[in-house]
């Protein structure tokens, strides 16, 4: 029996015909998590530089 690190277990499991579509959500997910920061980190600034009208304006874009 061969030894399997953590990685090739997991990348095993994920690479199987059945389980792609769950690996293309989970990029989905980790991409629409970095815009949300981003957008809050830049709604963020304009809030600590007194710009709350801009944020709407921001959000718009």
């Amino acid at each position: 029996m061969e030894h399997m690190s953590g990685l090739d277990q997991f990348l095993d499991i994920l690479l199987k015909p059945d389980n792609i579509p769950i690996a293309g959500m989970l990029l989905l997910v980790f991409f629409f998590t970095w815009i949300g920061l981003k957008q809050a980190r830049r709604n963020d600034q304009l809030i600590e530089q007194g710009r709350t009208d801009e944020i709407l304006k921001e959000m718009q874009k």
